[in-house]
């Protein structure tokens, strides 16, 4: 496999956990508890902007700037993460609140995999 068709297949695969980042994102942004909460809406934050930062998989013309961008925000992404699994049993024991920490951690370890392997 060429250093080219390695990269899209990481920014396809870095892709089908962004869909995963988004829902969670999505439920964080529109829970009542993210009225009162400003971790809750740094979190939500920190997702979008990985999320806008990488752009819609449609529109990569260089899967280069790609995967360099998503590792620059990569770090944001972990903090979110974390701070969302540590604040989320005092947030709520739902289990919508402890499933959308279990996909955050699974989606950004996915990701932070995905770009370790990445040469560039």
């Amino acid at each position: 496999m060429s250093e080219a068709e390695t990269l899209t297949a990481q920014v396809q695969a870095i892709d089908r956990q962004v869909a995963h980042l988004w829902m969670v994102r999505t439920f964080l942004k529109h829970c009542d508890e993210a009225e009162d909460d400003e971790d809750l809406r740094d979190i939500v934050r920190d997702i979008y902007d990985f999320i806008l930062a990488v752009g819609p998989v449609d529109e990569v013309d260089d899967p280069a700037a790609y995967v360099k961008m998503a590792k620059k925000k990569l770090r944001r992404l972990r903090r979110a993460c974390d701070l969302y699994v540590e604040i989320q049993p005092e947030v709520s024991g739902h289990t919508n609140f402890v499933m959308a920490a279990r996909s955050l951690q699974i989606a950004t370890e996915a990701i932070a995999e995905i770009l370790e392997r990445s040469a560039s």
